[in-house]
């Protein structure tokens, strides 16, 4: 393990709770009311794909640029929320520290778009990350491998190398398509097993040896499988 690579929402911070809000907030506007089972659906997407479910559920016409409008607002709002602080995942600070004490590059890889992972950054502290990869820099956003290509590539680090730590199925199908063994901590969302997941229930019972022991015990499955 020479680095790793963190999800933002609902693995650092847990600002799906406030992504919850906002998004209430955006259907009340046209008079309708959000389902669990869409929010669900809506985990860990990117703007774009958020939109084209929204827009899908209330049956409005996708218009690109209503689309984007709302984009733009849902953002806004989510922004003032994030400005009031970003309560901290159960152990993700101290493992950010651990990390940074034991000289282990890190980077930030998200859907949110750079904007508001800005505003999040000045909660969460930019001085963890050597670099962060926002969902509208990339050609294609999670569930495609491109955010965590380009963290490794931007690291220097082979992506095999790297441990990627993830909250949402969206997230973690990612991080796998990248070639990338992946811690999942399940926020509210439940992440099946896979053969290149480990699942912890919290980042607090873990520590940096932890870390380094889940992405061998991992990387060695990759290795028995390519024999």
């Amino acid at each position: 393990m020479r680095a790793v690579l963190w999800d933002m929402d609902g693995t650092l911070v847990d600002s799906e709770k406030l992504w919850d809000i906002a998004m209430h907030a955006l259907y009340a506007r046209s008079g309708a009311v959000l389902t669990p089972e869409v929010r669900e659906s809506t985990v860990g997407g990117s703007a774009e794909t958020v939109m084209r479910i929204v827009y899908d559920d209330l049956g409005l016409d996708p218009d690109p640029a209503a689309m984007a409008e709302s984009a733009d607002w849902l953002h806004d709002y989510t922004g003032e929320l994030f400005e009031q602080g970003l309560p901290w995942r159960p152990g993700a600070k101290e493992m950010l520290d651990g990390l940074t004490s034991a000289g282990v590059p890190m980077a930030l890889v998200t859907n949110t778009r750079r904007g508001l992972t800005e505003r999040a950054l000045k909660s969460i502290g930019s001085h963890y990350f050597t670099v962060s990869v926002c969902g509208d820099e990339v050609d294609r956003a999670k569930p495609a491998p491109d955010p965590y290509l380009r963290a490794a590539h931007l690291l220097g680090v082979p992506v095999e190398h790297c441990l990627a730590v993830e909250d949402s199925v969206t997230g973690t199908a990612s991080a796998e398509a990248a070639g990338c063994p992946v811690l999942v901590i399940p926020n509210d969302v439940e992440v099946p097993v896979g053969a290149r997941r480990r699942h912890a229930e919290t980042l607090g019972a873990l520590d940096v040896s932890d870390l380094r022991a889940i992405h061998a015990e991992l990387a060695a499955v990759t290795d028995v499988r390519s024999a």
